[in-house]
């Protein structure tokens, strides 16, 4: 056991002296309890000089690591480097107070070593309770000192043993008697307790000091476990690669430090540092089961270096790509039709879409892509390009037939007794449906191509009594008003033939004599 640990015999003795002595300070203290204070003062100083060693060796220590592994040494260096600092700078702050005691009480040339009046209790109340509150000001210093010290170490209960071992609460003694800390330490303290009272503090900063170095070290893997079984792994980005691309991953050497890297072989090529393990290599033709492979070097002290050796198996295919027209593999000229294309593995801001053979257009959407074929008769071609490891390449090419819209069908919209739309094509239907609507509507509806028609215009065909034809038109999509006469005369079971239906589709033609629907009224 250290000599200067806190349960060595020679630490609980000095502990043990200390309070005798306190608790003889209320007493007329003799020569020989004074005396006893240096006997105290001396172990103080001894074990303070023990501590500065063991925390030399520790600062070396993490020096050693900074220099071999700066990137994962260099936070717990810098700590540890700042707080040694820190705990210097108060530690000579206490030095200064205790030579600024014994000159009160022996003059100028009082030395702390060898102290003459050691009973006067006026020194340490003038130095540390008078007008400078150097006493309180010493407090503050170790309440900081003491919350440093706890942010450091990751040890809930070493941060609590901190806390206790720098204790700046007053006694329940001196609570008693209103005292602060400073007041119980300092208030009509003779001067050699005193002396022994800071230099107990600057003992205590030397041993928390070594407590957050260790804590430090031990966080920089100061007691790393050394492997003696080290595994080559292969981390492929996908096991599948499309011709024309580049089979990517990474090597890692398994159970090492990422911060230190090895040298890396694939075959006889070394990878260079900065890559970090991760690799790429061209694809090559289509096929299966594709193998590369290599070693990793592994530098060991003062041995030749440890090969360690990797391989790995791949696949190439064919690029290819989705592309599918939402109305099965026709396009209609002159209109948007919405197509599906997509890429496996390749998210859609890296694909484009273009007309291979110039027949039309194809512009992307939220959901989806638009082609616009421009000639009836001729196949559009639609050409596919993704954006794979930077590259842009082609991944397939689709062609489509193209035919122009098919003529549309008029129809009666119209709603039924519960309010759904009805379209009505041709049969039987209420005169009151056919006389609540505006007029006419036409459209493709075949259950592919849902596509409306402006209509522009038609004629109703009515037949009197003696069945002569009487025309009636319409220069647009509503009835006319002779129309709608002729409509409400109809006696039931009567038909009227809606003829020369006039219309024009998205695709910007004119349609004329679309087919004729009869209407037969009830």
């Amino acid at each position: 056991m250290a000599a200067n640990s806190p349960n060595s015999p020679r630490q609980k003795m000095i502990n043990l002296m200390y309070l005798i002595f306190i608790a003889m300070m209320a007493l007329n203290v003799s020569s020989e309890v004074l005396e006893g204070f240096e006997l105290v003062e001396n172990g103080l100083q001894q074990t303070i000089s023990s501590t500065e060693n063991q925390n030399n060796l520790i600062l070396g220590k993490l020096e050693e690591s900074y220099q071999q592994n700066p990137v994962k040494a260099m936070m717990w260096y810098n700590s540890a480097n700042q707080f040694a600092k820190e705990s210097d700078s108060l530690f000579s702050r206490i030095q200064d107070l205790k030579e600024k005691i014994v000159k009160y009480a022996d003059g100028v040339d009082g030395d702390v070593r060898n102290i003459d009046n050691k009973e006067s209790v006026d020194a340490a109340y003038q130095i540390m309770l008078s007008k400078d509150q150097r006493g309180t000001k010493l407090k503050e210093a170790l309440i900081t000192y003491r919350e440093n010290a706890g942010k450091l170490v990751s040890d809930s209960k070493l941060r609590t043993s901190i806390i206790e071992r720098l204790n700046t609460e007053p006694s329940k003694k001196a609570k008693e008697n209103n005292m602060n800390w400073e007041q119980s330490m300092f208030d009509q303290m003779p001067t050699a307790a005193a002396i022994t009272l800071l230099t107990r503090i600057q003992s205590d900063i030397r041993a928390v000091q070594g407590e957050v170095l260790n804590d430090l070290w031990s966080n920089i893997g100061g007691d790393d476990y050394r492997v003696n079984s080290l595994t080559a792994a292969v981390i492929p980005r996908s096991m599948i690669v499309m011709q024309g691309s580049s089979y990517e991953g990474e090597i890692l050497l398994a159970a090492v430090d990422t911060t230190k890297r090895p040298k890396i072989y694939i075959g006889n090529t070394i990878l260079p540092e900065s890559n970090q393990g991760k690799f790429q290599i061209g694809a090559g033709a289509a096929g299966t089961n594709k193998t590369f492979a290599g070693h990793i070097e592994w530098e060991r002290a003062g041995k030749d270096p440890l090969k360690i050796p990797f391989s790995s198996t791949y696949s190439v295919i064919e690029p290819m790509a989705t592309v599918a027209s939402m109305r099965m593999n026709v396009l209609y000229a002159g209109i948007n039709n919405e197509l599906s294309i997509s890429v496996p593995g390749v998210t859609s801001d890296k694909i484009q879409a273009s007309v291979a053979n110039g027949n039309g257009t194809v512009t992307a959407t939220n959901k989806s892509w638009n082609a616009r074929p421009s000639k009836v008769g001729q196949d559009m071609i639609v050409s596919v390009t993704a954006e794979m490891n930077g590259k842009r390449m082609e991944v397939a090419k689709h062609t489509f037939k193209v035919r122009a819209l098919p003529d549309p069908t008029p129809y009666i919209e119209y709603a039924d007794k519960d309010g759904n739309p009805k379209m009505f094509k041709g049969g039987r239907i209420n005169k009151a449906d056919v006389l609540s609507v505006p007029g006419i509507k036409a459209g493709v509806d075949d259950g592919i191509l849902n596509i409306p028609f402006t209509v522009t215009g038609f004629t109703i065909v009515f037949f009197d009594n003696m069945g002569n034809g009487i025309r009636e038109v319409s220069d647009g999509a509503n009835f006319s008003d002779r129309q709608k006469e002729q409509i409400r005369r109809l006696q039931r079971g009567r038909s009227f033939f809606i003829s020369d239906v006039k219309a024009i589709g998205p695709d910007g033609i004119q349609r004329n004599d679309v087919a004729a629907i009869e209407v037969r009224v009830n």
